[in-house]
């Protein structure tokens, strides 16, 4: 049975894998020949020794960060306290790819959700062992409950042809301990934050969060909107903070700061094999020179929100033309941020709700006119769902600037549809609950082209300086 080499890993290099359910502890460094603490002396897995047909090797290193849905070390008490529930699934609840650029001056996350589909890569025979026990495709954070790290990192280098370096792994205790001891972390939002089954309620604005409250926040998946899609981008808004956050502090700039520091930071890490101290030094250098506009964070792009498939309930199809674009990147070392890599399936405005599903009515005040015409030919163009239009009392005077009128519970649809109208202003009522009504303005109303793409709203590429409490407090 594979075991796993438990380590202490430096304060600032946990600023990346805290935030993503991992924790660490502290690796030596050498400052001027002398050589600082170490502490590397237990075993650790070999989770590449059976792989077959792995990735071709290219340039920079990537990691492999795992957080482990394990509550087998917490007491009933203690899994009341966190809100993670008595069933665990030994499977992962998050999983990141980072990679550091050849020249070191660029780090990359891309996060694979939880509930992405995929076919896992047993070795040679195995899946003919029993196709109960072993099913040959699943969601991608069943790998681990089915073949342990070995099968993880097989499955993810299978599904995206990225070759994986290092692997890092932790579980739910090991992330509240590392966050409590880095003296908690800061997140922002500009709206209230609840989920119930997560024990989160936040309300709008700054916080510091000690690990139990950073665990709900990190695992909360029913905030709109749900899913794995807001929930990944949390994470990276919360590591891109952190980033941020060590580098004000200056502790990427003194190996020995780093190296104290990261004595307070004793979680348990568990580790490839081939992990070598160099290899964390190299990492935390990085993240040193690249700084917060030089780190990147992503998510796969995805194609199908709701694929239904027997005995896994709902899942998440990648978009296979551009995930491979964003993987390609990944392989060759090249941004993710620079456009290519995400390219849009179509022109316009990226909107996470589909203009079909938006029903429309422009509202006049006596008569149709020909821009409250003109504005429904627009608008039917880019694919809402424009219904007939309401008259007013005749004499009330249009407003100034157009005005979307919407009601509690239409929030996203107006979304939608103000990124169709630029020029318009956004106006919650409790009237008309089905319907969304445009009130031309006396200025006019500008129609762009928009596209559906739940994926570009709320996982495009972005850099950590546009992620972080200064860019979105």
């Amino acid at each position: 049975m594979s075991v796993f080499r438990r380590a202490r890993l430096r304060r600032a290099l946990v600023s990346g894998a805290v935030c993503a359910g991992l924790a660490a502890g502290t690796l030596g460094l050498t400052q001027g020949g002398s050589r600082l603490p170490v502490a590397l002396a237990v075993p650790r897995t070999d989770v590449f020794a059976a792989a077959d047909r792995r990735p071709a090797d290219g340039p920079g290193t990537t990691y492999l960060l795992a957080g482990l849905d394990s509550r087998s070390v917490l007491t009933k008490q203690q899994r009341r306290r966190l809100h993670v529930g008595n069933d665990a699934c030994d499977c992962t609840d998050v999983l990141m790819l980072l990679h550091v650029s050849a020249d070191g001056d660029r780090v990359s996350t891309v996060s694979l959700p939880r509930d992405s589909y995929v076919r896992f890569a047993y070795r040679t025979g195995h899946v003919q062992q029993s196709r109960a026990a072993r099913p040959e495709a699943g969601k991608i954070n069943s790998a681990h409950r089915l073949g342990g790290a070995a099968l993880t990192v097989r499955t993810v280098e299978q599904a995206t042809g990225v070759r994986v370096d290092h692997y890092l792994e932790a579980d739910f205790a090991t992330f509240v301990d590392a966050v409590n001891r880095i003296d908690g972390v800061t997140v922002c939002t500009a709206k209230p934050l609840h989920d119930a089954n997560a024990g989160l309620d936040l309300p709008a604005g700054t916080h510091d969060l000690d690990g139990r409250h950073a665990l709900q926040y990190v695992r909360a998946r029913h905030i709109p909107p749900s899913g794995d899609l807001g929930r990944v981008r949390r994470q990276q808004r919360m590591l891109a903070e952190l980033a941020d956050t060590f580098a004000d502090r200056g502790l990427l700039d003194d190996p020995a700061a780093l190296a104290r520091t990261a004595g307070d930071v004793l979680g348990t890490l568990r580790a490839d094999e081939e992990l070598t101290t160099g290899d964390l030094v190299a990492l935390g250098r990085a993240l040193r020179r690249s700084g917060s506009a030089g780190t990147e964070f992503a998510t796969v792009p995805i194609a199908d929100f709701d694929h239904a498939v027997p005995g896994w309930g709902s899942t998440l199809v990648w978009d296979a033309e551009r995930a491979e674009r964003l993987f390609a990147a990944l392989r060759e070392d090249r941004p993710l941020t620079d456009g290519e890599a995400y390219a849009l399936p179509g022109p316009g405005t990226p909107v996470g709700w589909d203009p079909a599903d938006v029903r429309v009515r422009v509202a006049t005040a006596s008569s149709r006119s020909e821009q409250a015409a003109r504005l429904e030919q627009d608008l039917r163009a880019q694919g809402f769902d424009v219904r007939p239009p309401r008259y007013g009392t005749a004499g009330t005077p249009a407003p100034r600037r157009t005005r979307i009128v919407f009601a509690p519970g239409q929030e996203r649809r107006a979304a939608s549809l103000a990124a169709a109208l630029p020029d318009a202003r956004l106006r919650p009522t409790e009237g008309h609950p089905g319907v969304i009504e445009v009130r031309p303005g006396r200025d006019g109303a500008r129609v762009v082209p928009v596209v559906h793409d739940r994926s570009s709203v709320e996982g495009a590429p972005a850099t950590g300086d546009t992620l972080d409490c200064d860019h979105n407090g």
